[in-house]
């Protein structure tokens, strides 16, 4: 998943649009050396998107990990040379970028293998709860951690929620869907094990039990499943998940929990930039 260019340099220009006041004043115009290293342990995501912004001001990287890798404290993920002014001027967006795609990426890569230790074919996926001008890099993390992006913004497929139930009930609003598509997924949020069957009979291809206890996910799973109809529909689970009771929803017959707290809870990974004196010759991979 490549992030859009303009989406990164944005994050550089909110920091940097009206100048670097300290280092444009106190910093002479000479070549350095720099290295990120973790301080954390956990997967390591954002480093493609920073060496991009080091080499958009001019500066030279060598990455020594990758996206998606499991790294311990210590580890020297990235190494930058070029002018001092130009490592400093992005120096804090590349951290706070490393910073939250790494915290996704480590607790999501946490959930998932907890939860397919109980359910190995479950999904752990996310949701539009992304902090505003971030999902791109949100639902990068997500899959850097081996979570489901789920959708990525409002034209990827139906998702029927009790809003639009409101207005439209949920056969017409399922019958409106196909008719308009074929090729788009029909999700519906139920919110008993009567409307999760009903929303079964009526077509859907992916239920979502919102807000339900695991009784309740229980009973609706029943439902479907003497219907004759479990094979023909993904079952998702949503709502007040968390780290603390999501393995108790794992456990059950479901196909995906959708996790809002992936992304809307964060915890930052700790990243730290260490400029070098005088310049020296990058790490040689053999």
């Amino acid at each position: 998943m490549r992030i859009n260019r303009e989406i990164l340099t944005g994050y550089l220009l909110e920091d940097t649009e009206r100048g670097d006041l300290t280092s444009d004043v106190v910093v002479p115009d000479i070549d350095s050396y720099a290295e990120i290293v973790s301080k954390d342990d956990g997967i390591i995501c954002g480093l493609e998107e920073t060496a991009f912004l080091f080499g958009y001001a001019g500066a030279k990287v060598v990455l020594t990990a990758s996206d998606g890798e499991r790294v311990s404290a210590g580890r020297k993920l990235m190494e930058i040379r070029g002018k001092a002014k130009a490592i400093l001027l992005v120096e804090r967006t590349a951290l706070n970028i490393i910073g939250r795609m790494s915290g996704i990426a480590t607790k999501t890569d946490i959930i998932v293998r907890k939860a397919r230790s109980v359910n190995p074919k479950i999904r752990i996926a996310g949701t539009r709860k992304t902090s505003p001008g971030a999902r791109a890099i949100d639902k990068k993390a997500i899959v850097a951690g081996g979570g489901d992006p789920h959708r990525y913004d409002l034209s990827d497929a139906f998702l029927i929620k009790d809003n639009h139930l409101a207005v439209c009930p949920a056969a017409d609003a399922i019958r409106k869907a196909k008719e308009y598509s074929a090729y788009k997924k029909i999700e519906i949020e139920a919110e008993s094990p009567a409307d999760a069957l009903a929303d079964a009979k009526a077509g859907a291809d992916i239920i979502m039990l919102d807000n339900m206890t695991p009784e309740k996910v229980s009973a609706a799973l029943g439902l479907i499943t003497d219907a004759g109809l479990r094979g023909r529909v993904c079952i998702e689970i949503s709502g007040g998940i968390d780290a603390k009771n999501f393995e108790d929803y794992a456990a059950l017959d479901i196909d995906a929990i959708s996790m809002g707290a992936l992304t809307h809870s964060v915890r930052n990974f700790d990243v730290s930039l260490n400029m070098k004196p005088g310049v020296k010759n990058f790490t040689v991979k053999i």
